[in-house]
């Protein structure tokens, strides 16, 4: 009974150690596609699942519970009943803060563009960083690269740097895939090519230190000191603020500021009124037809 006690332990032991930085559910939506075998779908959302989660993404170890919690949307729009597939594709990621069970929400980010990838049931799913082999896997790829990142700038100041780099590595690599979303000249610019243009650009590094300051510095502290993690929380929207005054057409401020509106509304809900109007005037000249802004002067103490 003892040894088997021990091994346990060690086992118990030996997979906490090594646990992959990813925790993603994968959710495939196949409704609009009728009278086709669901099979290829529980294939392809287990196959996606075991890529993203079974994967060893960086150098470092992660216990089980500081896997970053994440989430892809796959909505398939198109299959041609063999192999061939068109989806547009979301995405969510979020860490706990300190001290409770609160997680807050990174990332949450939608593509416009539908993109088209093939994907064969029983067929291993390949993915080289220095080439591009397959458009899901690529894709795939350059998100845990990017939740990756977001989650490491929350904790350290502009630590994420190497897994964006990674990132952009991914989309030079694909620039010869028709996929428009990782193109510089498609329509709008809201894809992948300058999602992380955006998040490597000088102009914006302001932002990845906002999010250093504010869950770091603001939320993890709030536990402990509410008032000192939220006046934290404050100052750090002068980054913002700086972003703004160099790039206003900023994509990726868009991203952070829809990503963290309902949560900032919260945090501020029982702030005194002069640090809600600092908060306020700040969003309000930033994302001035952003309705959820005022909400953060009309909550009352």
């Amino acid at each position: 009974m003892k040894h088997l006690l021990i091994s346990t332990f060690l086992i118990i032991s030996f997979l906490q150690t090594n646990a992959q930085e990813l925790n993603c559910r994968i959710n495939i939506n196949r409704s609009q596609i009728q009278g086709t075998n669901e099979d290829i779908f529980r294939s392809m959302r287990q196959d996606l699942y075991e890529f993203m989660n079974n994967r060893k993404w960086t150098n470092n170890v992660f216990t089980n519970n500081e896997r970053i919690e994440c989430q892809i949307q796959i909505n398939i729009s198109k299959f041609n009943g063999i192999d061939k597939f068109t989806a547009n594709l979301s995405v969510q990621s979020s860490r706990t803060i300190y001290g409770t069970n609160y997680k807050s929400t990174l990332l949450n980010y939608k593509e416009k563009k539908d993109f088209e990838f093939t994907y064969a049931d029983g067929q291993p799913l390949e993915f080289n960083e220095n080439t591009h082999i397959s458009n899901l896997t690529s894709v795939l790829a350059f998100y845990a690269y990017v939740i990756i990142g977001l989650d490491y700038d929350s904790y350290g100041m502009l630590a994420g740097t190497e897994y964006f780099q990674k990132a952009k590595q991914i989309m030079n690599n694909a620039q010869s895939d028709p996929d428009d979303n990782w193109k510089a000249f498609s329509k709008g610019d809201n894809n992948r090519y300058y999602l992380i243009e955006n998040i490597t650009s000088n102009s914006n590094s302001g932002l990845r230190k906002f999010y250093y300051r504010y869950h770091r510095l603001g939320l993890d502290v709030m536990q402990d000191k509410l008032e000192g993690g939220r006046n934290e929380i404050a100052n750090s929207f002068q980054l913002i603020k700086s972003v703004y005054n160099r790039k206003p057409n900023s994509n990726f401020l868009k991203i952070v500021i829809q990503t963290k509106m309902k949560e900032i509304v919260k945090v501020f809900s029982e702030a005194p009124m002069q640090e809600k109007r600092r908060v306020y005037n700040i969003l309000k000249e930033v994302d001035p037809t952003n309705k959820d802004v005022d909400k953060i002067v009309e909550t009352k103490n």
